[in-house]
């Protein structure tokens, strides 16, 4: 990434944006959490992407070049924590679950960054307690380096219907089914199916939290069914994609 923004401290507030908003890339001295409300939250860094529907929150930790991207209209709640607060002692981004009291204290504590010392420290304290709870999550999307996988990522990108074997994409790019497999495995730390089923969910959330049906949904992102769409949404994120798309 080019022409880094450095922020030293990463602010606490809530701030409503529009559909497709994003920032430039930037770092913080500090920790934060991002988590969206409703929509998809997308946020981008040099060695991947990682996503967040409404049920899920985004760990940056401190001196990560980042920026996000809003899919949907919503708000983004933005909590800064200092170096010292790391719960899971996380020193790369990840995706966390949002239980019901986590997501009501991160409204209140973005809502109310001032709040008095006493109060904010009570509601601080146990907003950390329920981090170390949060489960990680593995959504995301990693970026690969090696140019012949990156032109087969791309080419899935652009079309996540796209149903051709992992032997015709090798094919195309002149390499083996076998090598393709390996440099799946090696650079992205998953296996090509893995790394398609993320693309499609991804693709999902995005079409989703712009109004798209479920069925319209389902096709343009390559599952055979919308049932089976149904079936892997529900496995991925704990409801179903029209539970999502009405939230």
């Amino acid at each position: 990434m080019s022409k880094i923004r450095h922020q030293s401290v990463a602010p606490t507030e809530g701030r409503k944006v529009a559909p497709r908003q994003t920032t430039d890339v930037h770092t913080h001295d500090d920790h934060q959490i991002l988590f969206a409300d409703s929509g998809v939250l997308e946020v981008i860094t040099d060695v991947g992407t990682w996503f967040a529907p409404a049920t899920r929150a985004i760990w940056i930790p401190a001196g990560t070049p980042h920026s996000w991207r809003a899919h949907g209209r919503l708000t983004v709640h933005m909590l800064g924590l200092p170096l010292s607060d790391n719960p899971l002692r996380l020193d790369s981004p990840a995706v966390l679950t949002v239980s019901p009291l986590l997501r009501e204290l991160l409204r209140e504590r973005t809502a109310n960054a001032t709040a008095s010392a006493p109060e904010s420290r009570r509601l601080h304290a146990v907003l950390l307690d329920q981090l170390r709870d949060s489960p990680q999550e593995p959504i995301r999307l990693p970026s690969p380096a090696d140019e012949t996988l990156a032109r087969v990522c791309r080419a899935m990108h652009a079309d996540p219907s796209d149903s051709r074997s992992l032997a015709e994409l090798a094919a195309d790019v002149s390499v083996s089914e076998r090598t393709l497999s390996r440099r799946f495995r090696s650079e992205l730390g998953m296996t090509f199916p893995q790394w398609r089923t993320q693309l499609r969910l991804f693709h999902a959330l995005k079409m989703l939290a712009s109004g798209a049906s479920v069925t319209v949904t389902a096709h343009a992102c390559g599952w055979s069914s919308t049932s089976a769409f149904i079936d892997v949404f529900r496995r991925a994120f704990g409801v179903t994609p029209g539970a999502y798309g009405r939230e």
